[in-house]
């Protein structure tokens, strides 16, 4: 038997049809789809759309960008541990470029996301088409070809013959744990509106099967052979741990060895913060405490993290010259890395693994949090003036926000501060995009967390520099009745990259809004008139104007009980101090300059460039026989 539809109709009923299943709970696979309809779209996707919505099918959700629409699918995907995604489609042209950042984001992260950029005419019956890129050496290249390195899987459909296995390609993919990330699948504009006789089995219900892979045997004795053998382990929980739901397990390793357990960005919330074995962010970002213990150890366990630069510090995070790895992942490319022995597995089934299999093995406490939990007590509470620190209005955040809540950022000063010093009570409180740290990211991924967790407040944390970035989904999340809280900090800058351009020797140049300057030339001059706030209220939210902490906790209290989307708007130092992680980040020094600041940025970086260490060392080391 066979149905007759268009291709974009078939689309739409195919992910309509598609469930997810983990664990014995079965979830709806795609339960919705952003979009902004343009011409390439809107006679085919809007059009099937507008006919599943009649019918209960596919609900839809207008956008006002397309990377901010991704970026909604990434947070909400996440928030819901990968098992749940969103499709997002775009017309032709820009609009689907518009979503490349997007792609990459969510494959960075390794989020699952389903896009549907428009495309150029199959038939090439009317070529060049609006918008269309044309290239001499080929009439079968788009601007779509450039979501192929984004994307972890990528296919046109030229025929409609072609969507059955473009649709389960991308299906497997996005469900995939080790290998998921954005799933693209370019839709010609006159393919879209085109009908075909489709088989009815096509669009039956089918429920995609998330495994959870277990450790080998061998590999398990390997790596618990090498963890037995370390006087100073430390573990390393990364955002693998969530995406298994591994808390749990992570909790009762930790209660049974001993063993110390610092987070990377993603990975923040994994233990919570008061923990005996808890000892904070690692790397450039992170707590003296959980770098003192990685400069020692001689076994690093690492549990669903990809070891970013910024998380081993660039390599320096490491000291001990015996330093070996044990790397439990999903994904044979992270495990692999840092030359680590291989725990190819679910975090969750590798952790309850590793805990039976050290048997009672205990190490016991090496470190002093309470020294440092003081410095964190005194960044929340600095008193600062005559504008707060941000580290006053981020623990003021900290201490304000419910356990349930979920603060959202990306990008800037923030969420170095943020890995540094927040206190997560809840595992899912923290949600930092940092494998990408996308500007503009805040707002629409905090709309996605709220659309997965209704039942949570949701915290957009943003700098003046982010918001400018986009702020346009504070209008969807209006539009869709959706109630975020918005917390704008306003330093007239960029922050962070200031910070940054003064450690290289740059003098923060081209790091301030200001008016340019005449006699100067530089933008240096007075501050520029923006008003932030004014813009929010223009976008339909409501907006509370404070200049202290006091009355910023006022605020946050305010804009809890509020049904609407609510921003709080307050003015802070960007010179105020931070604590000092006592760690690095590698960003080149220019080698040779005219200016002293550059030659004395350049001699500390040659000293740091010393203490950089290749990890390759096998994994057996000192246990080879």
């Amino acid at each position: 038997m066979t149905i007759r539809l268009t291709v974009a109709q078939a689309v739409v009923r195919f992910l309509a049809a598609q469930r997810t299943e983990r664990d014995g709970v079965t979830h709806r696979a795609v339960p919705g789809m952003f979009g902004i309809f343009g011409h390439g779209n809107v006679a085919g996707v809007a059009q099937a759309l507008l006919e599943s919505a009649e019918s209960g099918g596919m609900p839809y959700h207008l956008a006002r960008n397309e990377q901010g629409m991704v970026h909604s699918a990434v947070g909400y995907a996440r928030m819901r541990n990968r098992v749940q995604f969103l499709a997002c489609t775009a017309s032709i042209g820009p609009g689907s470029t518009n979503m490349l950042t997007g792609a990459a984001l969510a494959t960075t992260n390794r989020i699952p996301v389903l896009l549907l950029p428009s495309d150029v005419f199959a038939t090439r019956v009317a070529s060049p088409v609006l918008q269309e890129l044309e290239q001499p050496n080929g009439y079968d290249v788009s601007v779509n070809d450039a979501f192929r390195p984004l994307s972890k899987f990528f296919d046109r459909v030229w025929r409609p013959e072609q969507l059955p296995s473009a649709l389960l390609g991308a299906m497997r993919v996005l469900t995939d744990p080790a290998e998921t990330g954005a799933a693209t699948i370019c839709l010609p504009q006159d393919v879209q509106a085109e009908a075909f006789d489709w088989p009815e089995e096509l669009f039956a219900e089918r429920v995609w099967h998330i495994h959870r892979p277990m450790p080998d045997v061998d590999a398990l004795l390997r790596a618990t052979e090498l963890i037995r053998g370390a006087s100073k382990p430390l573990l390393v929980a990364g955002g693998g741990v969530h995406y298994s739901e591994a808390t749990d397990a992570l909790w009762a390793f930790a209660d049974a060895t001993g063993i110390p357990v610092a987070d990377t960005q993603a990975g923040k919330g994994a233990i919570l913060w008061d923990h005996p074995c808890a000892v904070g962010g690692v790397g450039s970002t992170g707590s003296p405490v959980a770098n003192a213990l990685a400069r020692e150890a001689d076994v690093v366990i690492g549990v669903g993290t990809r070891w970013s630069d910024f998380t081993t510090a660039s390599r320096t995070a490491f000291q001990n010259p015996d330093v070996r790895f044990v790397n439990l992942n999903v994904a044979t490319f992270d495990a692999a890395k840092h030359a680590g022995e291989m725990l190819v597995a679910d975090a969750r089934a590798g952790l309850e693994a590793l805990t039976a299999a050290l048997d009672g093995q205990r190490w016991g406490p090496t470190w002093d949090a309470a020294e440092w939990n003081e410095v964190v007590d005194r960044a929340f509470h600095l008193g600062h003036g005559p504008l707060p620190a941000q580290t006053e209005v981020l623990g003021a955040l900290n201490e304000e926000m419910h356990a349930r809540d979920v603060v959202v950022q990306a990008a800037g000063s923030m969420p170095g501060d943020l890995q540094m010093l927040w206190r997560a009570r809840d595992a899912k409180q923290y949600h930092v995009e940092y494998a990408y740290s996308c500007m503009g990211y805040e707002i629409a991924g905090a709309l996605g967390v709220k659309m997965a967790a209704p039942d949570r407040e949701v915290f957009a944390l943003v700098g003046d520099g982010s918001y400018l970035m986009m702020a346009s989904e504070i209008v969807t999340a209006v539009s869709e009745g959706i109630k975020l809280n918005l917390v704008i900090v306003q330093n007239h800058g960029f922050a962070s990259i200031g910070a940054l351009s003064e450690s290289v020797g740059s003098q923060r140049f081209g790091t301030r809004y200001r008016y340019r300057d005449p006699g100067t030339g530089r933008l240096d001059g007075d501050l520029l008139p923006v008003d932030l706030a004014a813009n929010a209220e223009s976008l339909g939210a409501e907006v509370i104007r404070v200049r202290t902490i006091e009355e910023f906790r006022a605020a946050i209290a305010r804009s809890r009980a509020s049904e609407r989307t609510t921003a709080i708007h307050i003015e802070t130092d960007p010179l105020a101090p931070v604590p000092d992680s006592e760690s690095w980040w590698d960003v080149p020094v220019s080698e040779v300059s005219r200016l002293d600041s550059t030659q004395q940025a350049r001699k500390t970086y040659e000293t740091h460039k010393r203490d950089q260490r290749p990890l390759i060392a096998p994994p057996t080391g000192r246990n080879q026989p």
